[in-house]
């Protein structure tokens, strides 16, 4: 999950024709270009450099000048996610690059990533012509399949799950709750694309919305992770949470197949679960109760891994050298992971709270190693 959420909005039922891609046989963006948008955030500000740019590929250059850590949002008028970066500290630099066919857009600033974020409206005017290099086009089906798949496959385990919540079986409960969130975590950038099921199913209680109020707004497996191992009890609450997380998911399951998927959103997402590994797991903020951080940890380099190995090929003869760091430094992370857990066929991992300073700084240097590379993929499928 990520911190705090964007106003909850309805989805579009179908795929609206608002963003598609364009191609890679577009140059990529440089300094000066008309298809980069430097956009400057601070603690109270989000200023964009133009309000209006040609459809196609964009490169977001985002420099924080404030205080605060902050992410920046390219969104649909309905608020659905086109891209996000997170996790941009002070007097940072970032890049971002996206794909948008001609429409209206929001692109949004959160210093402190909380709230609704400061908004300047956008327009991507035009359209373009190139063609999608096939190989693209097959990486977006195959990325579209595997997120069906993880839904589909989250279902059954998410139900275990929650009849044993109903059960009132606490021990099996906490038994099925890692498992149960695996899918989700290797998909989640897909999934918080919709900008409304994530806040119901895996929000923590200091990511509600101000005003929330937890006995009753919160929701999902961290308010039942909660239940199960600080108070070590299930209740009649419990058990109706139970219920409502297997309809969430299914709402998830049933508009995951919808979702707007472009090679550059695969590469972003992919980035987005490092983020969330760095911003969530190696913390410990995001298990605190079940300390199961690492198997989350492991869904989400997975996830990030699919994502990249289907755009490998396109990147490759782009960038080969950005695929050689990049095959090295998963590997060197799927590497340190292993030490955490004895079957390398298991999710069985070491209980989070077992492992100490130095090895969370460690995993942190692993995470930072892969993210930084990973941030660069994007740009590597656009460029010819």
């Amino acid at each position: 999950m990520r911190p705090a959420r964007l106003s909850a909005v309805a989805a579009a039922t179908t795929v609206a024709a608002l963003t598609t891609v364009t191609g890679c046989t577009e140059k990529g963006s440089s300094a000066g270009s008309d298809r980069v948008v430097r956009v400057t955030a601070t603690d109270d500000k989000c200023e964009v450099s133009k309000k209006e740019f040609p459809a196609g590929h964009i490169e977001l250059t985002v420099e924080n000048k404030g205080s605060k850590v902050t992410e920046v949002y390219v969104l649909f008028p309905d608020d659905r996610i086109v891209t996000e970066r997170e996790n941009i500290g002070p007097g940072t630099k970032q890049t971002v690059t996206a794909e948008v066919k001609a429409g209206d857009y929001t692109i949004a600033c959160k210093p402190g990533m909380k709230g609704d974020g400061i908004r300047q409206s956008v327009k991507a005017t035009g359209g373009s012509a190139a063609k999608r290099d096939p190989r693209l086009d097959k990486a977006v089906a195959a990325y579209r399949e595997y997120v069906q798949e993880q839904a589909d496959a989250t279902l059954p385990l998410a139900e275990t799950f929650a009849a044993a919540v109903k059960s009132g079986d606490v021990e099996a409960a906490k038994k099925a709750y890692a498992p149960s969130r695996l899918g989700w975590e290797r998909t989640e950038p897909v999934a918080e694309s919709f900008g409304d099921i994530d806040p119901k199913v895996d929000v923590r209680e200091d990511g509600l919305e101000d005003g929330q109020d937890p006995a009753t707004d919160w929701t999902g497996w961290h308010r039942l992770e909660k239940s199960l191992w600080k108070d070590k009890k299930i209740g009649d609450r419990e058990k109706e949470l139970a219920d409502l997380l297997i309809k969430d998911l299914k709402d998830w399951r049933d508009r995951v197949g919808k979702a707007e998927i472009t090679p550059t959103s695969m590469a972003n997402g992919a980035k987005e679960l490092l983020d969330e590994v760095a911003t969530g797991k190696v913390t410990g903020e995001e298990e605190r109760y079940s300390h199961t951080d690492l198997v989350d940890f492991k869904a989400n380099v997975e996830g990030a891994e699919k994502a990249y190995e289907l755009l490998k090929p396109v990147a490759q003869g782009n960038e080969p050298e950005l695929v050689t760091e990049l095959d090295r430094q998963f590997a060197a992370l799927d590497g340190l992971l292993d030490k955490y857990r004895a079957d390398k066929d298991s999710y069985a991992f070491t209980s989070y709270d077992k492992v100490g300073d130095a090895d969370r700084k460690q995993l942190s240097d692993g995470v930072n190693a892969l993210a930084e590379p990973l941030s660069k993929l994007a740009a590597a499928v656009v460029v010819k």
